[in-house]
């Protein structure tokens, strides 16, 4: 059973998320808390599969893959693992989510341009046991990924 995070479980990812360096004592001080008490909340965060790592936040843009599409993809029934298994193995595919409605998963993949988005879906459509795709090119992102609104709410109770 999974707790609900606390106001200093969401205080300390907030920093963590604006500063994801800092130390455990550095950490501490700006809370105004003990760094045995930091030490340990990471730990259980980390323990409850809440906190993951510390992965560097990158551009793929600024890394050469300026186009981002989105593909809902329509797959032989029960085949699930073994397609997102398959799909894992394009390194351009960045996402791959199962759900409910027209498709079966949802996939966001990136490419360097059109003719490298058509080379990624030849690959997609090329994996056994995929029926069908429909891929959406995104044009921008008003809203990127976020937790932040989620933190603050509950660090402020």
């Amino acid at each position: 059973m999974s707790e609900n995070l606390d106001a200093l479980d969401a205080r300390l990812l907030l920093l963590l998320t604006d500063s994801p360096r800092l130390g455990v004592l550095e950490c501490a001080r700006r809370l105004g808390v003990a760094r045995g008490t930091v030490q340990a909340r990471l730990d259980r965060l980390s323990e409850r599969g809440i906190l993951g790592g510390f992965p560097p936040e990158l551009d793929l843009a600024a890394m050469g893959y300026g186009l981002t599409a989105f593909a809902v993809i329509e797959i032989a029934q029960g085949r699930r693992a073994e397609v997102a298994e398959a799909l894992a193995a394009i390194d351009e595919v960045c996402e791959v989510h199962a759900t409910t409605g027209q498709g079966d998963l949802f996939v966001r993949m990136v490419a360097r341009g059109n003719d490298d988005l058509q080379r990624v879906i030849d690959e997609v459509v090329e994996v056994p046991d995929v029926l069908r795709t429909s891929t959406s090119i995104a044009l921008s992102t008003p809203v990127p990924p976020r937790v932040r609104p989620l933190l603050e709410r509950t660090a402020r109770g």
